[in-house]
């Protein structure tokens, strides 16, 4: 069995249809998604579009909780949250009650069997948060305490830092996808990984694919984006300004 994990599209629907090529190029048996697919990005409804077109599984990320229930206070820095919240107030703009259904009733999480000997739990941030930020330089015991937590679990895949790795512990695997249209590592290709399977043998590996970045910068720029200049930023640059 091989199976494609996608997240952190961000809007990014033209990064989106360049990894479902290479997924379908690549021959996986499956897709699953691990949350973040409409906020910040150019072509929410697009993406929500195609994620659901997919009809497989999905769960929900911390931007799918607040493009439907709006960003609160102490979730992110001061400084930024009125700016956060009009990028919110755009994309709910460009999406339907049934678009915000969707993303409401996402669940927080789902495990799927890569073969009948390795299941792969799957989650957004960690298992019990959308929101805790565990990054890639963590202790072995931090990421077994924080991230690892389903003792029937082979595999461990998140999301939601961008910052895609893959680590293994204890004969067991724990990796973040990284991000399909807002990367934050400094490549400004999308990211997203392919497991693969055959009985109790297991490879994970990480994706990296070129999309047209100029597009998605244009995008922006003609549908008069909030915050404009910090994104198209990030996008060109693949990173977070320093």
């Amino acid at each position: 069995m091989k199976i494609a994990f996608i997240s952190d599209i961000h809007g990014n629907a033209t990064a989106l249809e360049a990894v479902l090529a290479d997924i379908e190029k690549k021959q996986a048996d499956k897709i699953v998604v691990l949350g973040d697919i409409a906020y910040r990005g150019p072509e929410p409804k697009r993406s929500i579009e195609l994620v659901r077109g997919l009809n497989t599984d999905v769960i929900k990320g911390n931007a799918d909780e607040w493009i439907h229930r709006g960003i609160e206070a102490g979730e992110v820095p001061n400084q930024v949250l009125d700016t956060m919240r009009e990028e919110r107030e755009w994309s709910v703009d460009q999406l339907s009650d049934e678009d915000l259904d969707y993303l409401k009733g996402l669940p927080s999480e789902v495990t799927v069997e890569l073969t009948d000997e390795i299941n792969v739990h799957c989650f957004h941030a960690t298992p019990e948060s959308l929101f805790e930020v565990v990054k890639p330089a963590e202790s072995d015991e931090a990421l077994e305490e924080k991230l690892m937590i389903n003792k029937k679990a082979d595999i461990f895949l998140y999301g939601h830092i961008h910052l895609p790795y893959v680590r293994h512990i204890n004969g067991k695997c724990v990796a973040n996808l990284g991000s399909v249209g807002l990367p934050f590592d400094g490549l400004n290709q999308a990211s997203y990984l392919i497991a693969e399977g055959d009985g109790n043998q297991f490879n994970v590996g990480i994706q990296r694919i070129r999309y047209d970045v100029e597009k998605v910068k244009q995008q922006l720029a003609e549908k008069d984006y909030p915050n404009l200049e910090f994104l198209t930023g990030v996008i060109d640059r693949g990173a977070l300004p320093q």
